[in-house]
């Protein structure tokens, strides 16, 4: 009997899997039983998902033109979630379970008279990279149902249907409930922000109306009072005044964000906000001075300045030092994922490889981001110098910077539940535009909101575990299961662009946190070389594209030929078994120990 790869998801199990692919490979010398179990080659269907029809059937024969092993016969069952592709021959079976909303456009190929083998069918180009092709008979005529049938339920808001996260609501959890593990009063007493004389928590944005994208309950300089955060907010573009997002308990400095300042041409200038910039300042007495970290390239600011935004002027900020992190925006950062998708899946060919990889320039912006957050963890750990952070508004490379800098600075957010607190915090409570830059359901592939941006964000996260395997609690398969379902809308969790939002939607009562799925089976996420004792510290990456590499585990990982051997989630099952069983050893080593000294 032919032996069974695991599937090429971080995660096996069928209920939670965003987008697998299952295949036999007859270089695997894993135990036959073992692999017979992790292989689960019937569907089971999730709470709320329902078959849909494909003419008259409930499936339809197909033809996976797979780019690494050929033309596969089999069937093709879709549902209000998934396109699901069983291999009809069972002796080497392949299974393809694909999400619908990880979809990013469908393409038709050949035509009635088209002549050839597989010349007919249709093409899915999908959000994680891969692409999936199948062929169909011409004379059967369904395609255009079963296109039609596809298209619907993987851009549901562009037909009026429901993503499926808000039919998949149909289970308890309790404790392990996700949408618990975040509220700003926990993080912000965490910070010992509540117990700080210099800052508040101000209740101005209860109602959004001071800034819609921004939570209800931030934190702010005491002496500020609410009309000048009004007057601030209308000085920031979309209202997005500095506020503060992390402080360091002992010294005092402080990350704050915010949005550029409408400066435009003629200049303007607004003394409430020089106001609110100083008292930042202030919060720090012992060294009153502030970095204005703006994430953009200088150029950039300049233009912007005249579409009536700009950056600080330096001798309306006393004390304020301007610095520009020359991080591309949004378009150049689609693009330079384009030309990665190109080389990366399907191309087998190892010829100009580098060189490739090269031409796609994502490992420079990489880099960027990367060098940008570490600018911040600089100022504030070896100068003791409070940071204001922001882009042009203060919701995409913002937070890219200033999520890597607290991972940096503060190992709280290097733990299992610090780093989902943080990606609450930073990313979604402060108005990341999740929608916008990833189209949940919505069939416009080519609108110039979409942006890899949080893509960017978990890849530099990535990068940094490489450089210190020990120092984060969580595993790679963490991170790519969150990117999974960042596309595949089975959570709630990162739908909608604000929070008024989703308070509006009632995504905490309608829908399930990826964090409760994650939660309810940690050890899967269990980084099992983590010793926390050691990683308190700060950490400097070092941020050379000598160091800097392709994350090969995320982007080709649907290369079957580029797979290990032997499944990284086996490996970190058994080291987290030793190592209980070490710290049980060492338990009643302690013990004994303590009994003998008594004696």
């Amino acid at each position: 009997m032919a032996h069974r790869n695991r599937e090429s998801s971080p995660v096996s199990d069928s209920k939670t899997s965003a987008h697998s692919e299952r295949y036999t490979s007859d270089s695997d010398d894993s135990d036959t039983s073992e692999a017979e179990e992790d292989f689960q080659y019937h569907r089971n269907p999730l709470p709320g998902e329902v078959d849909i029809p494909i003419g008259k059937e409930s499936h339809a024969e197909v033809t996976y033109v797979c780019p690494y092993q050929g033309a596969v016969l089999g069937t093709l069952t879709l549902t209000n979630y998934r396109l699901y592709f069983k291999k009809t021959a069972r002796e080497t079976p392949l299974v393809l379970d694909v999400p619908l909303c990880v979809i990013s456009r469908i393409e038709k190929y050949g035509g009635q008279t088209s002549k050839g083998e597989n010349c007919y069918g249709f093409e899915l180009f999908c959000k994680d990279i891969r692409s999936v092709r199948f062929a169909l008979k011409q004379e059967e005529q369904t395609r255009r149902d079963l296109i039609d049938k596809i298209d619907a339920w993987a851009f549901p808001v562009s037909h009026d249907l429901p993503l499926f996260a808000f039919e998949h609501n149909s289970e308890s959890f309790g404790k392990n409930n996700g949408w618990n593990i975040y509220t700003p009063m926990t993080e912000y007493q965490r910070l010992k922000v509540l117990t700080n004389t210099q800052w508040k928590l101000t209740t101005a944005n209860g109602d959004y109306k001071l800034c819609p994208s921004y939570p209800s309950m931030l934190v702010v300089p005491s002496a500020a009072t609410d009309e000048e955060l009004h007057a601030v907010a209308r000085f920031r573009s979309k209202g997005r005044l500095p506020v503060l997002t992390w402080i360091n308990i002992k010294t005092q400095v402080s990350i704050t964000r915010c949005s550029q300042p409408l400066v435009g041409i003629p200049p303007n200038k607004s003394p409430e906000d020089q106001k609110l910039v100083r008292q930042i300042m202030e919060a720090m007495p012992e060294n009153p001075k502030l970095c204005i970290m703006d994430a953009r390239p200088k150029v950039n600011a300049i233009a912007n300045g005249a579409r009536g935004g700009g950056y600080e002027n330096s001798e309306l900020y006393h004390n304020a030092k301007i610095i520009f992190l020359n991080i591309h925006n949004i378009h150049v950062m689609r693009e330079s994922l384009r030309k990665l998708k190109e080389i990366c899946h399907p191309t087998r060919n190892d010829k100009h490889w580098l060189s490739h990889v090269e031409s796609t320039q994502w490992l420079l912006h990489i880099k960027a981001v990367l060098a940008g957050a570490l600018s911040i963890v600089e100022k504030v750990d070896k100068h003791e110098t409070s940071v204001l952070v922001h882009c042009s508004d203060g919701w995409d490379r913002t937070p890219q910077i200033t999520a890597l800098a607290m991972i940096m600075l503060d190992s709280y957010y290097r733990t299992i539940e610090g780093f989902e607190v943080l990606i609450e915090k930073e990313w979604i409570s402060f108005g990341h535009k999740f929608d916008d830059r990833i189209g949940h359901g919505e069939d416009k592939h080519s609108d110039a909101e979409r942006s890899p941006v949080f893509l960017q964000f978990i890849e530099c996260v990535w990068q940094i575990c490489a450089q210190f395997p020990t120092a984060f609690e969580f595993n790679e398969a963490m991170l790519i299961y969150i990117l999974d379902h960042l596309y595949s809308c089975l959570y709630g969790t990162f739908l909608g662009n604000t929070e008024r939002r989703r308070l509006n939607e009632n995504l905490k009562t309608k829908t399930i946190s990826l964090w409760t799925d994650i939660n309810t089976r940690i050890e899967d996420f269990t980084n099992p070389l983590y010793v926390d004792m050691l990683h308190s510290h700060v950490l400097y990456p070092v941020v050379s594209l000598r160091i800097i590499r392709l994350w090969n585990g995320y982007y080709l990982r649907w290369n079957p030929k580029l797979k290990p051997k032997e499944p990284m989630s086996r490996k970190n099952r058994e080291l987290i078994t030793l190592r209980d069983s070490l710290k049980s050893v060492k338990a009643k080593s302690t013990e004994a120990s303590t009994r003998c000294t008594r004696l």
